[in-house]
């Protein structure tokens, strides 16, 4: 009986360290999921005003932008509020940045009611930006509407 035993459980042993090494080479060999659908929404939420936020929403945009799985099959969407704001206020460092994100098609948009809270006009902001009523309005009609929601 106990070599019944010895014998079940190196066999179990031998076939969990089976499973485990077929799982690792599935995994090395793993490329990332398939873009299966003919197009895909992104709206990406900027809320921050630390240029390291900043930054990397900039660079997560242009990753996403350059994927090949996904490009010509992506619309996006950038919405700042709140501290985010400052991004597309004249002056800037970022100018350069969003307007070559609004030039690749990307919506570069702003929400009313942070300018409205923070008494910036309209014309502080750069041309090329967009207004919507409310960011957060913004962020639930794209989610209700299948957008993913991405903040960096």
């Amino acid at each position: 009986m106990k070599k019944l035993s010895l014998s079940l459980f190196l066999f179990c042993l031998m076939a969990a360290a089976a499973t485990a090494q077929t799982n690792l080479e599935k995994n090395a060999a793993f490329t990332g999921a398939k873009a299966t659908q003919k197009k895909y929404h992104a709206i990406y939420q900027l809320d921050n005003n630390d240029p390291k936020v900043i930054e990397k929403t900039l660079r997560n945009l242009n990753n996403a932008l350059t994927d090949p799985r996904l490009e010509g099959k992506i619309e996006i969407e950038l919405i700042a509020f709140a501290g985010g704001t400052e991004a597309y206020l004249k002056g800037s460092k970022y100018e350069n940045d969003l307007k070559a994100l609004a030039e690749k098609g990307v919506i570069i948009a702003q929400c009313n009611n942070t300018l409205r809270e923070r008494k910036i006009s309209r014309d502080q902001l750069y041309d090329f930006i967009a207004v919507v009523p409310s960011g957060n309005g913004e962020l639930i009609i794209r989610q209700a509407e299948g957008w993913a929601i991405v903040k960096p």
